[in-house]
């Protein structure tokens, strides 16, 4: 399987981040096809494409022949998108998305002031997950005038300074035109290297759906089993071996591991025998369809039997806090921790519930609704409830 990096796509709601996947890759990144024809992302919604160069012209597009010149062109890479929903309330879904991202797209449009209350809070969220490589897409070029475009470039620029992604570069696009594609493509070429991978290691897979891919009606000796979607961070499956999938299923108040079969691999259309990290991958099992319908058993981490951290239902952190929460008009600044808290924590591509139950400095006990299977020295993100709404707050490493 050839090299394959995963790139988000992550911004406000209203600046074009599912109309530029869909013009990089020729597809809408979702099931729900309608709701993203309106501009609407309420899920993670995933793409693939390979980018190529013209050997001819040097210019890059997805095509295997120019759409400049007309010249073959030459294969680069394949590449995964990951569109992160923009709309503040679910900011949950973007930390998942976070966690398997190589790179990001910051997509901000240009008739808009710079930086909207979500843009801070999209850009806490890949720093958080720990994504280094980022490009910046002043979007909507169209709709602004020479002078406008130059004034928002420097409000970006200003923004960008505070963080760790001040040389990030920034190019304006149009991407309901198509406009400047090759020059992005480019860029993304440059600044996000596809990573080094250890395929010897054990398998670990972040499951960010889930499905049951039956129509009604279909006979039961026609059943196909479940399918699990998402990305290997590390180690290879193959087509016949036995997975573990975890936490698994509650059963009279105890929490179990699921055991399977990979029926098959799929990256995208191409069917697979064997799959290794980078790039999205659908894994189908012998599960019973029912347990992975609706995203049932999204969250969920697989790998080899054995060979997975344990399932916990409270974990010992050494948090840090933002000194001000951001996502809000007007940022506010960060208070203490207290006892009997409620936060949100975003585990790999789970997302659960919990309580503070002690507090020693920087070191806090929390107590999961729901068990999550990590292992120590992993970062967690954290979210408090501020004003009524779930904001980022800070992160965590897990001690124990």
């Amino acid at each position: 399987m050839q090299a394959v990096v995963n790139i988000g796509m992550v911004g406000h709601v209203d600046h074009g981040k599912t109309t530029l996947t869909a013009s990089l890759t020729g597809k809408w990144t979702d099931t729900h096809s309608e709701e993203l024809r309106r501009g609407i992302s309420i899920r993670l919604g995933f793409a693939d494409t390979s980018f190529y160069k013209c050997p001819s012209c040097e210019r890059y597009s997805t095509k295997p022949k120019c759409p400049y010149c007309g010249s073959p062109t030459k294969f680069q890479r394949r590449v995964s998108f990951v569109d992160a929903p923009g709309h503040e309330m679910l900011m949950a879904t973007v930390l998942s998305g976070a966690m398997v991202m190589d790179g990001a797209i910051l997509v901000i449009a240009a008739n808009e002031f710079c930086p909207q209350p979500q843009t801070r809070e999209h850009l806490m969220a890949i720093q958080i997950a720990g994504v280094k490589n980022l490009v910046v897409v002043q979007n909507k070029i169209e709709l602004v005038s020479e002078e406008k475009a130059l004034e928002h470039y420097r409000q970006i620029k200003s923004f960008l300074s505070k963080t760790p992604y001040a040389e990030a570069p920034i190019l304006p696009v149009s991407a309901i035109h198509k406009a400047n594609l090759d020059k992005l493509i480019e860029t993304l070429e440059r600044e996000i290297p596809t990573p080094a991978r250890d395929p010897n290691l054990p398998a670990r897979m972040f499951t960010i759906r889930s499905f049951d891919v039956n129509y009604p009606g279909t006979e039961p000796e026609n059943l196909q089993g479940g399918v699990l979607g998402g990305t290997l961070k590390q180690g290879r499956l193959t087509v016949g071996e036995e997975i573990e999938i975890k936490p698994g299923l509650e059963t009279c108040g105890r929490w179990t591991p699921l055991y399977t079969k990979v029926a098959s691999l799929r990256a995208e259309k191409t069917s697979l025998q064997e799959a290794r990290p980078g790039g999205l991958i659908g894994v189908g099992t012998l599960l019973d369809p029912s347990l992975t319908k609706a995203d049932r058993l999204a969250g969920s981490i697989v790998g080899e039997v054995g060979k997975l951290p344990p399932t916990v239902q409270s974990l010992e952190l050494e948090v840090h806090l933002m000194e001000r929460i951001v996502g809000t008009a007007e940022e506010q600044k960060s208070s203490p921790l207290s006892p009997n808290e409620m936060i949100v924590l975003t585990v790999g591509t789970s997302t659960c519930l919990g309580t503070l139950t002690k507090l020693r400095g920087e070191r806090v006990e929390v107590k999961l609704k729901t068990p999550v299977c990590v292992e120590q020295g992993e970062r967690v993100a954290i979210s408090r409830r501020v004003g009524g709404r779930w904001r980022l707050a800070g992160h965590g490493i897990v001690l124990s």
